[in-house]
C-alpha cells in the first residue's frame, strides 16, 4: 500500500487493520526535513519504506513509476491535497482503482472546476482570474456586495480574504500573494494564480462521499462555522449537519452532479458548498479525505469505518456493507486562536478533555512558541472534540472545553 503526503493520524488509522512494514510512504524531501517525518516514519512499525520524491512537479509520477513499475502496490492514495494528482496517475500507471488523473486535475483548478460545473448545471459565484489589484478593483466596480480574493490551488484557507471596498484591494493583494504554509509545503516556488470571486453569503456545509467507480456508497453533511472577521478560517464543525432532509439531499445530489461532470472514479470527496436562499453554491471540492478531524467525526458519529472502506476500495475490493444513512449521534469540533505574540503558557486542556461528553482536547502550542494572526487553518492553536445526542448539545460541550483552556500570549512589541 503506499500513502502520497505524510499525515500522522492517517497512519494510526492504518495501522489499526494493516500489518507491519505493509505501508510505502511518499513525501517532499523538503517536507521529510522541516518536519522530520524520517524518524516519525521509523517509529511507525507499519511503515515500509519512507521514500523521498518531489511529487509536486509535472510528470513525477510517471517518472517514479518508470523507475519503480515493479513495485505492485495494493493501493495507491493522497491523503493530502498536493498529492491527489500525483496520486491520481499513479494509480493509473499502476492498473489500480483511484478518482482519474483528469478527475483531480480540475478539482485542484478552482477555475477551470468552475467552467466544467457551470457547464453541467452546477451553481458557482462569479469568479475570474486576475493579476493584479487593477482587476481586482474592476471585478469589484461591477458589483454592489462583497468579494473574495483567493489562490486558484491552493488549500487551508490559505491567501484568501473578504474584501468590502476598493480602498482594501492594495493590502489585500500584498498579503494574499505571500501564501506562506511553512513546514507543509516544498521550500521551491510555486506558480502564483489568483482569484476573485462574489461572496456569496449563506449557510456553509461540506459533503463528505465515498465513491465506487462513480456510484456513492456512503454521504455525509457536514456543518461548518467561520472565525468572525475577513479571512474565512473554520472555526468549527458539526456532523452530521442538523438541516432538514431536503437540504441534505440537495446538497448530495448537487456533490453528485460535480463528480459526473469531472468524471471521478473511486475514492472519497470532500466538496464544500454555500447555501443561499435555498440555493447552493459550490465553493471548491477535494478527491480526498476531509481535514480538520471531520474523518474520525463522521466515524464516531453515524458509526461507519470509514477509512477502512477508503482503503477496501483503493486496493480494489467490496467494502462491507451496508452503510448507514442517519448518525446515531452528533459530534462538534471547534478551534482555537490565540492571537498573535509568544505563548507564555498553557493551562486547563486537561482539565477540558476529562468533561462530559469530550472526546479530545488538544493545544498545540507550548511556551515559547510564536502565533500568528489568524489568517489560515495553520493559524489555529488547538481544538476541542465533543460528543452529544444532539448537535446543539455536542457543540456546546466542544465550546465549553475550550473555554477552560487559558493560553497567555505575549503580544509581539
Amino acid at each position: 500500500m503506499t500513502v502520497i503526503g505524510f499525515v500522522p493520524a492517517a497512519l494510526a488509522s492504518l495501522a489499526e487493520f494493516r500489518p507491519d512494514r505493509s505501508v510505502i510512504l511518499i513525501e517532499e524531501p523538503d517536507v521529510v526535513r522541516k518536519r522530520g517525518v524520517r524518524a516519525a516514519a521509523a517509529d511507525a512499525p507499519v511503515v515500509r519504506e519512507l521514500i523521498e520524491w518531489e511529487y509536486q512537479t509535472p510528470g513525477a509520477a510517471d517518472e517514479f513509476f518508470a523507475l519503480h513499475g515493479d513495485l505492485r502496490p495494493a493501493a495507491v492514495a493522497a491523503i493530502q491535497e498536493y498529492g491527489t494528482p500525483f496520486a491520481a496517475r499513479l494509480a493509473e500507471r499502476y492498473g489500480l482503482p483511484g478518482a482519474g488523473l483528469g478527475a483531480v486535475q480540475l478539482f485542484r483548478d478552482k477555475s477551470l472546476l468552475r467552467r466544467v460545473t457551470r457547464a453541467a448545471g452546477v451553481t458557482n459565484p462569479a469568479s475570474v482570474g486576475v493579476e493584479g489589484p487593477e482587476e481586482v478593483r474592476a471585478f469589484m466596480a461591477a458589483r454592489s456586495g462583497p468579494v473574495i480574493l483567493k489562490p486558484a490551488d491552493r488549500q487551508a484557507s490559505v491567501g484568501t480574504r473578504i474584501l468590502h471596498s476598493a480602498a482594501e484591494v492594495e493590502q489585500a493583494w500584498r498579503e494574499c500573494v505571500l501564501q506562506d504554509e511553512g513546514v507543509y509545503v516544498p521550500d521551491r516556488p510555486v506558480p502564483l494564480r489568483m482569484l476573485v470571486e462574489e461572496c456569496v453569503r449563506g449557510s456553509e456545509y461540506s459533503v463528505e462521499m465515498l465513491v465506487d467507480d462513480g456510484v456513492p456508497l456512503f454521504r455525509n453533511v457536514t456543518a461548518k462555522t467561520l472565525f468572525p472577521g475577513p479571512r474565512p478560517v473554520e472555526l468549527g464543525h458539526l456532523v452530521p449537519a442538523a438541516v432538514p432532509d431536503a437540504v441534505r439531499d440537495l446538497l448530495c445530489a448537487q456533490t453528485e452532479r460535480v463528480l459526473r461532470a469531472v468524471g471521478f472514479g473511486t475514492g472519497i470527496v470532500h466538496c464544500e458548498w454555500i447555501v443561499a436562499d435555498g440555493t447552493p453554491y459550490l465553493v471548491e471540492c477535494a478527491g480526498r479525505w476531509a481535514g480538520d478531524g471531520i474523518m474520525d467525526a463522521i466515524e464516531r458519529a453515524y458509526p461507519v469505518p470509514l477509512v477502512r472502506n477508503f482503503w477496501s476500495l483503493m486496493m480494489g475490493e467490496k467494502p462491507a456493507g451496508p452503510f448507514p444513512g442517519r448518525a446515531g449521534q452528533s459530534v462538534a469540533i471547534r478551534f482555537l486562536d490565540v492571537g498573535a505574540g509568544v505563548v507564555e503558557s498553557v493551562q486547563g486542556a486537561e482539565e477540558a478533555a476529562a468533561l462530559p461528553g469530550v472526546v479530545s482536547c488538544d493545544v498545540t502550542v507550548r511556551p515559547g512558541d510564536e502565533t500568528r494572526e489568524l489568517r489560515s487553518s495553520w493559524d489555529r492553536a488547538g481544538r476541542a472534540v465533543a460528543c452529544a445526542p444532539t448537535g446543539a448539545e455536542a457543540e456546546r460541550r466542544a465550546a465549553d472545553a475550550l473555554r477552560r483552556v487559558e493560553v497567555k500570549v505575549r503580544p509581539h512589541h
